[in-house]
């Protein structure tokens, strides 16, 4: 790819100052820190010129760790972090006081994959902080991973309607039992006509619940394509999910997943604007 590319979704952790109650008993190669140095070849391998840090748990900790690193990390621009939402207190008074005099804070996500209500963005107090993110002009990253996170959303929108979202990792379609494309389909269709509704084509490897080399652009596409239907060539950008994508394959093979469904999908303008553009003007970098 000859144009300039943001991945918007890179995960750091540090285990030896940051708890993340997540990878307790984690079996897996995610349980261990990963720092954003070790990136850099694979980086570099898949052109990607720009990065937005997207929170991996639910702290100043981890917020202030992902701003620091990009005070000393020049391709990367900016970060989602987390701010305590349910306290519209505390949430607005962080902000003025802090966070909003930080050039690298870009948007604000909840770890809330991880709370076994998933409603738990209809929360009253909740509500009244996404309301406050509309005040500062702050995108909000929805980690869903249920049907039920897509009906949370979209009454989060009929209640804060001006709150810029957008669907980490497409709210985990149904690739894994190839369904075509059953609630998920329909609630995204639903959730696609209102303007503010965003679809980050990310983590779709690991969506696949197969390992690498058994998955590929065909298990994608489908929902790709129907993503880029439905939201539009302006509302959907790309992520690649590092480390967490690691458990399906390496950083360079899923953008090259990821730029061959493109480059079949959209002509070159399009493919700019899911590349680079949308996502710059989504989180104001």
């Amino acid at each position: 790819m000859e144009h300039e590319i943001i991945d918007t979704h890179v995960h750091i952790w540090d285990l030896e100052n940051i708890r993340y109650p997540w990878l307790d008993g984690d079996t897996t190669i995610l349980n261990r820190s990963y720092a954003i140095d070790e990136l850099e070849p694979a980086r570099k391998e898949a052109g990607i010129t720009h990065g937005v840090f997207v929170q991996a748990e639910d702290s100043f900790a981890d917020a202030d760790y992902m701003l620091a690193m990009c005070e000393t990390t020049p391709w990367m621009v900016g970060a989602v972090c987390w701010l305590p939402l349910m306290d519209p207190d505390a949430t607005e008074k962080v902000l003025v006081e802090k966070y909003l005099k930080n050039n690298y804070f870009k948007g604000v996500r909840h770890l809330i994959h991880f709370d076994s209500n998933p409603k738990w963005m209809l929360q009253e107090t909740v509500l009244q902080s996404l309301a406050i993110l509309v005040k500062y002009n702050l995108p909000y990253d929805v980690v869903g991973i249920l049907t039920e996170h897509i009906e949370t959303a979209l009454q989060v929108a009929e209640t804060v309607p001006q709150l810029r979202m957008v669907f980490d990792h497409l709210n985990q379609p149904p690739i894994s039992t190839n369904e075509r494309f059953g609630r998920w389909g329909d609630l995204m269709q639903e959730a696609a006509k209102h303007p503010n509704f965003y679809a980050k084509i990310s983590g779709l490897g690991t969506v696949t619940k197969k390992k690498e080399g058994e998955w590929g652009e065909d298990d994608l596409k489908p929902y790709v394509e129907f993503s880029l239907q439905h939201f539009g060539e302006d509302r959907c950008f790309c992520g690649g999910d590092w480390p967490v994508s690691l458990l399906a394959g390496g950083y360079a093979r899923t953008w090259k997943t990821y730029f061959t469904l493109l480059e079949n999908l959209l002509d070159p303008a399009g493919q700019e604007k899911v590349l680079y553009s949308n996502a710059r003007s989504f989180y104001n970098l």
